[in-house]
C-alpha cells in the first residue's frame, strides 16, 4: 500500500517536522514544584489530509486505522507528558508518531489456512492423554 517507488522505511526517513505543529502546556506527574512553573507537556498535531509527503492511499489508510486519534479537523493528535523536560517530551512525541505511522501503514500478511496432518493430530491427542493421566494421579492416595 506504500507509494509506487517508496517503501515504508524510506517514508519514515522523510522529515515530517515541517508539517508538525507543537503546543506546550503544563503537565501533571513527576517534577515536583517544576510542574507548576514550566510547560513540559507537549502536544503534536499533524494534519493528515493536508500532508504533502503522503499519497492519497496512505492518507486513507492512516485515517481508517487511526480514526480514534484524529479529530474532526483531520489532525492526528499525540500527547506526551511522561518526561520532566519539554525537549524529551517533544522527542517522545516524534517517536510515537513514527511508531503510529509504521503501525498504520504496515499491511498484515494474509493468514494461510492449514489443515492439520495426521501426525499433528496424533501428537496433540498424545499430549492430552499425558496431561489427563497426570491430573488423574493427583487424586487421593490409597495406602
Amino acid at each position: 500500500m506504500i507509494g509506487l517507488n517508496m517503501t515504508l522505511s524510506e517514508l519514515l526517513k522523510q522529515d515530517f517536522t515541517s508539517e508538525f505543529q507543537f503546543q506546550a502546556s503544563r503537565s501533571g506527574g513527576a517534577g515536583g514544584q517544576n510542574v507548576n512553573k514550566v510547560s513540559t507537556k507537549v502536544e503534536l498535531r499533524f494534519n493528515v489530509m493536508a500532508s504533502i509527503l503522503l499519497d492519497e492511499n496512505q492518507k486513507k489508510l492512516i485515517q481508517a486505522k487511526l480514526k480514534n486519534q484524529i479529530n474532526a479537523e483531520g489532525e492526528l493528535i499525540i500527547v506526551s507528558q511522561e518526561e520532566r523536560t519539554q525537549l524529551r517530551n517533544k522527542n517522545t512525541v516524534i517517536r510515537k508518531f513514527r511508531e503510529l505511522l509504521t503501525k498504520a501503514l504496515t499491511v498484515p500478511k494474509k493468514r494461510l489456512k492449514v489443515t492439520p496432518t495426521a501426525e499433528m493430530i496424533a501428537e496433540r491427542l498424545k499430549n492430552k492423554k499425558k496431561a489427563s493421566e497426570k491430573k488423574a494421579n493427583r487424586g487421593k492416595v490409597d495406602f
